[in-house]
């Protein structure tokens, strides 16, 4: 036994004092491990049935919508044979389903995808008799499909006309083809996957779905579902195995009653840990045993210098070399152990790294796509807009003399533009809640812009049956701010307010001057906020719980950016509720700016349409609505117009027509509207034409294409006519100025 005051017995006992704790530890740690993997299958679990829950609800969204289209249908009360014939058509192209129906009021079944040879009538369904009472989708119990003979759970949609139910559509969804919906959730050898209806009742199960159908779940698993616990618990199951339950609800309580089970053999969740715990132990073991040793031979100045040249090369992986490595043999004992998992560890960071900048590039690369994507949406949803304003503007020229006409044409063409800002901005929520949105702030008088807000929500309150008061000052009250901005800020509020508010209930608007601040309050005595709403109600993409009396849409977004457009102006906007059931306050606070002079609103200059001369025009559009309507445009400012709706048909035209002026759009179906135009400056006829690109397309990059393509001017969809009128009237002055100097000479 050596002395403890030699070098091998205080290196023995320091050992032994160090391992001591770390032994206890190591066994805590265990414990710990066995619990801490519990929890963590329990999370796991419970995510991954609620993933399998989402496929089904979405299978069952995808019903309803489905019905919901059908239900517009003119045609489905109709003669039955064509009915039939449609929802044959419909069963076709949706393979999930075994039937689609009409039930009328009594349950006969007068229509249907699959033929019957006898009259069949559905008046006992309980999801027939629901969707009459409850006046909504119901996705119903399981049922053996009396025309198709399958195992199906039928998907109801009330049929209404005016006020009243007149017709049940329905939707048989073969249970076969709902258990494909969770094929992508991977489960462990001996896992279940269970789908009940509200009675108890199995519509889904994996493996081995074919036999279970129709059957009840088994009774421990019944006894859990009328609870559907929040967490995951240890049932012992029919075949005498424990199994952790996790229990995830199909949908809201508006898509369905299912529940999704999903159950894993308990002791395969405790054998890793078990196995970890037993690795680990004798790893301790292990430890003092070669401490020992170390310290009995005198390994403490092997294991000091090789300790050292270790912790050297960790330095420098920890500085940025992550090619170091430490150059040791590796050997059965715990340095090399050390050394190993340090050289593992640099080369894991070291490919680390390189899956970064893979990763890099590859979100670079989705950015790009996402980018593409944004520009294609924004084309195709300025593309109707364009023939909007375009036709405004035609009314406006051609009856003008007709005060409610031109009247109409104005709120047109100002809500289009409004509309037209939105869509710019909205297609990238990120870049305005960042605050990167331009202002164009000028001195305005707060009364205005709610004026304004009001002209655009009113139809939403009228809808509603609302009442909507005004508390306005009779001074002007005056802010340094963006108009179009300060009106999506008052109109999001208000749009919120009658989204939350019940049917002939009140919205109130003020405005006051409180010394060097204008606030401004919207009021509602609607379903009001519970104080953990209250704190999140500006974040993105928060919403209140809905219920089927308030079917507005949205995504979360109106206060969330009303909120950032208002930061942008200096101001702040603050929530404010009693409670639930007790109304909601928005109120809004913007530095006060001294009104100078009335703003003068500059109308378009109308007398450039009037100037003489006349231009002729070539239109290439394939959309027709687009095309005419800027035509019509050109016509009333009295100038000769073609119009074509394919490139080729442009090119045959412009070399027999001589255009003076080509309007292009960039999208064309036979060719590209850029390459046209290089076609059309190769054409002598139209070598010294003015192209004007016309496109939905409203990306710089697509900009620089088009002008470098032989473009002249480059207009997005909708035009801002009055750039156009003043580019024409610019035009018209060039082309006469042509024709008396080719006159003089």
């Amino acid at each position: 036994m050596p002395r403890l005051n030699s070098l091998r017995g205080r290196l023995i006992l320091l050992v032994a004092l160090a391992i001591t704790p770390m032994a206890a530890m190591t066994v805590l740690t265990g414990v710990r491990e066995r619990e801490h993997a519990i929890e963590v299958a329990r999370e796991n679990l419970q995510r991954v049935a609620n993933l399998a829950a989402a496929n089904e609800a979405q299978s069952i969204e995808g019903a309803r919508q489905i019905l919901r289209d059908l239900s517009s249908v003119p045609d489905l009360l109709g003669d039955p044979n064509d009915c039939s014939v449609l929802l044959s058509d419909i069963l076709a192209k949706n393979t999930d389903y075994a039937n689609f129906g009409l039930i009328r009021l009594n349950g006969d079944v007068t229509c249907s995808a699959v033929s019957s040879a006898t009259p069949v009538n559905l008046a006992d369904r309980p999801h027939f008799r629901r969707a009459i009472t409850e006046r909504r989708f119901v996705a119903g119990n399981y049922v053996f499909g009396r025309v198709i003979g399958k195992h199906t759970v039928n998907l109801t949609y009330p049929v209404t006309h005016g006020d009243d139910v007149v017709a049940v559509l329905f939707a048989a969804l073969d249970l076969a083809e709902l258990d494909k919906f969770v094929l992508d959730v991977k489960l462990s050898p001996g896992s279940v996957l269970w789908t009940a209806d509200a009675n108890g009742t199995i519509i889904s199960r994996r493996p081995d779905p074919g036999p279970w159908f129709g059957k009840k779940v088994p009774a421990p698993l019944h006894a859990a579902l009328a609870q559907r616990p929040k967490v995951p618990v240890v049932l012992a199951d029919a075949d005498g195995v424990q199994r952790l339950y996790a229990f995830a609800r199909v949908g809201s309580h508006e898509v369905s009653d299912y529940t999704v089970m999903i159950g894993i053999p308990y002791q395969e969740i405790v054998a890793a840990a078990t196995r970890d715990q037993l690795i680990a132990i004798v790893g301790l073991v292990a430890t003092i045993t070669l401490a020992l040793l170390a310290a009995w031979f005198g390994g403490d100045v092997l294991i000091v210098r090789r300790v050292q040249a270790l912790a050297r090369t960790a330095n420098r992986i920890a500085s940025g070399s992550l090619e170091t490595r430490t150059g040791m043999r590796y050997e059965n004992e715990e340095i090399s152990d050390l050394a190993r998992s340090l050289d593992e560890m640099a080369q894991a960071l070291q490919k680390k790294d390189l899956e970064r900048d893979a990763a890099s590039a590859s979100l670079q690369a989705a950015d790009r796509r996402k980018d593409e994507f944004l520009a294609m949406l924004a084309h195709e949803l300025r593309n109707p807009l364009a023939p909007i304003s375009a036709g405004a503007q035609v009314l406006k020229l051609t009856q003008g003399d007709n005060p409610a006409v031109a009247r109409t044409a104005d709120i047109i063409a100002r809500q289009v533009e409004h509309m037209t800002r939105l869509i710019d901005d909205l297609l990238d929520v990120s870049r305005v809640t960042r605050g990167l949105v331009k202002l164009n702030r000028q001195p305005l008088d707060l009364r205005g812009v709610v004026e304004d807000a009001v002209e655009q929500a009113y139809p939403l309150f009228k809808s509603r049956r609302q009442q909507l008061e005004l508390s306005l000052p009779q001074v002007p009250v005056g802010i340094d701010a963006d108009h179009k901005r300060m009106v999506q800020v008052v109109a999001n509020l208000l749009n919120n307010a009658a989204k939350y508010t019940p049917e002939y209930g009140h919205v109130r608007v003020a405005v006051v001057r409180d010394d060097s601040i204008v606030r401004l309050t919207v009021s509602d005595d609607g379903i009001g906020m519970a104080p953990e709403l209250v704190a999140r109600v500006f974040e993105l993409f928060t919403q209140a719980e809905r219920t089927s009396d308030r079917s507005q849409g949205g995504l979360g977004l109106g206060l969330a950016l009303a909120r950032t457009l208002v930061l942008l102006h200096g101001g702040s906007v603050r929530a404010e509720s009693a409670g639930l059931e007790r109304g909601s306050t928005f109120t809004v606070e913007l530095p006060w700016h001294e009104l100078v002079a009335p703003a003068v609103a500059v109308a378009p200059a109308d007398d450039a349409l009037a100037r003489p001369g006349r231009l002729r025009c070539l239109v290439v559009d394939d959309n027709a609505d687009a095309a005419q309507t800027l035509a019509l445009f050109l016509e009333a400012a009295g100038h000769e117009v073609m119009v074509a709706y394919r490139a080729a048909d442009a090119l045959a035209m412009a070399a027999a027509g001589r255009p003076q002026v080509c309007f292009l759009d960039i999208g064309l179906p036979d060719m590209d509207g850029n390459e046209l135009a290089t076609r059309l400056r190769a054409l002598p006829q139209t070598a010294g034409a003015h192209l004007i690109a016309v496109t939905g397309y409203g990306r710089k990059e697509d900009q620089e294409k088009a002008i470098a393509a032989g473009f002249d001017h480059y207009f997005v969809k909708p035009m801002d006519t009055a750039k156009l009128v003043n580019l024409l009237g610019v035009l018209t002055g060039q082309a006469r100025q042509v024709g008396e100097a080719a006159t003089s000479a």
